[in-house]
């Protein structure tokens, strides 16, 4: 009897959580992009105690909405326009002129790409590493969320290719600080 109750509790209470996370949370629809756990994933189906997800390649991934309702969920679908980051490094000895160049030129390609690109960008200096790097970074704004996931990477990997590009016409660059190599002989008699 004890064992039927504990049967009979515990589903009451799944029940009643996958009823307030479906109509009262409802963190998604069906045709979302969604992060749960880290992963991205496609809501295909979404049922009273089940919702079912298709990760990038396609895999079907089940989860029970009351745990579903424990867990953060990020829906690309409902946010606003995402942004995007592009980390690259320059040579320390890279003069400023070079750089301020280097960021109209940046500037220019993101206004020239009005439907892909805000115009309101940061291009940073993150950090100065060993007297010999400047690692920097390129913060951008899409004008779209990531919902449309291939349309994103085709933009970030156009724009990543566009900064190459301006690296390389102004003639910016960066290499390894000459590496200290030691020679042994050894013998083998």
């Amino acid at each position: 009897m004890v064992a039927l109750a504990f049967i009979i509790g515990s589903t009451c209470k799944n029940l009643f959580e996958s009823i307030i996370f479906v109509f009262v949370m409802h963190p998604y629809d069906v045709g979302d992009r969604c992060v749960v756990d880290g992963v991205p994933l496609l809501v295909e189906e979404m049922n009273l105690l089940s919702t079912v997800f298709l990760k990038l390649d396609n895999e079907k991934v089940y989860y029970p909405n009351a745990v579903l309702a424990t867990k953060p969920i990020s829906n690309y679908f409902r946010s606003p326009d995402m942004s995007e980051t592009v980390e690259f490094s320059i040579a320390f000895s890279t003069p400023i002129s070079k750089i301020a160049h280097l960021k109209e030129r940046i500037a220019d390609y993101l206004e020239q790409n009005p439907h892909h690109w805000s115009p309101i960008h940061t291009v940073v200096v993150k950090e100065i590493e060993n007297m010999n790097k400047l690692k920097m970074a390129l913060y951008s704004n899409h004008t779209i969320t990531f919902q449309e996931y291939s349309e994103r990477n085709i933009r970030r990997t156009e724009q990543a290719l566009a900064i190459k590009k301006i690296l390389e016409d102004l003639h910016i660059d960066y290499s390894l600080l000459p590496q200290h190599v030691h020679l042994t002989k050894s013998d083998k008699n």
